[in-house]
């Protein structure tokens, strides 16, 4: 018997109840508390809105034009796209409840349930997001295999995914500053950048000095949603859902891009609930979430691979 993607059956030696309202709002706070990437890009305020999608203008950036005095303005012809949004991404977390009757009375417990619940709705949003970072410097979707990478050493070569024999080298400081560079070169904005690593790049980039001056630590608070530090403007993460490619299992993806490099929509938060299932003599318990993802600005954001060891 499968329901969902987790399924577990609790019995009654451990469960004792369930208000679904309750379970709502707390698998909603440790969603968020999870989030890496979703936090870090563009997000689209589509919650209610009918369809399944939306589509997000791309306007191209204009030049200023010298005016002479009593001439006409020059005007901008306008030559931007619109980018397609599918709202169709559906993941859920389902737990199959033995005799419920009231587990208020066992509150850590029931912070395991909603904490396992919102960690892993975050993670299938992130890993979404991971996937249409894909499409960054002329990669292509759906693949996999991370065309449009560059190796992490020199932020310049060009990775290559070949099985048994990919190019990918540690994360420096000068490729780094490489890939800022890529950036730079598009007229990418210089605030609102991030750059999200495996824990592999975290390890390495704490040993090297640029990273662990004052500059980089930062105020000294609490990491929260992987955040390390901030280092060239930039704020920088680590997500152990950082992808691995399809045919070279011994790589690790990482992202520098600025925040209009990907979008979030989400149409429907975390959403409790529950059906009695008499033949089980238990409750189902379903936390359900709909979303839409997309790249609208490729240039915007760069895939750096390195070694996952």
């Amino acid at each position: 018997m499968a329901f969902g993607g987790s399924n577990v059956i609790l019995t009654n030696a451990d469960t004792a109840g369930f208000v679904p309202e309750i379970w709502s709002d707390e698998i909603f706070a440790t969603k968020k508390q999870n989030l890496v990437l979703a936090s870090l890009v563009r997000r689209l305020a589509v919650k209610g809105k009918k369809g399944n999608a939306v589509n997000l203008p791309v306007p191209a950036r204009g030049a200023a034009s010298s005016k002479a005095a009593n001439t006409v303005v020059t005007t901008i012809t306008e030559s931007g796209n619109d980018v397609q949004i599918l709202l169709t991404a559906h993941w859920e977390y389902s737990r199959l409840i033995e005799d419920v009757v009231t587990i208020q009375a066992n509150p850590s417990l029931r912070k395991f349930y909603t904490d396992d619940a919102g960690y892993a709705l975050a993670n299938a949003v992130d890993d979404q997001l991971f996937a249409g970072a894909q499409a960054f410097n002329g990669g292509t979707l759906g693949t996999n295999l991370w065309e449009g990478a560059v190796i992490a050493g020199d932020g310049t070569t060009a990775f290559v995914a070949a099985a048994g024999n990919a190019n990918s080298t540690a994360v420096t400081d000068a490729g780094v500053r490489r890939v800022i560079q890529i950036l730079d070169d598009v007229d990418m904005p210089m605030n609102d950048r991030y750059m999200v690593v495996p824990p592999v790049g975290r390890r390495i980039m704490m040993g090297l000095a640029r990273f662990t001056e004052q500059a980089f630590s930062g105020t000294g608070d609490p990491i929260r949603n992987g955040k390390l530090g901030s280092v060239y403007g930039m704020t920088v993460h680590a997500s152990s859902n950082c992808p691995t490619p399809s045919t070279a299992t011994t790589v690790r993806i990482g992202i520098i891009a600025h925040k209009d490099a990907l979008v979030l929509a989400e149409v429907q938060g975390p959403r409790v609930q529950t059906q009695y299932k008499q033949e089980y003599l238990a409750t189902l318990l379903t936390a359900d979430t709909i979303f839409g993802y997309g790249s609208p600005y490729t240039t915007g954001g760069i895939a750096i691979a390195m070694p996952s060891a």
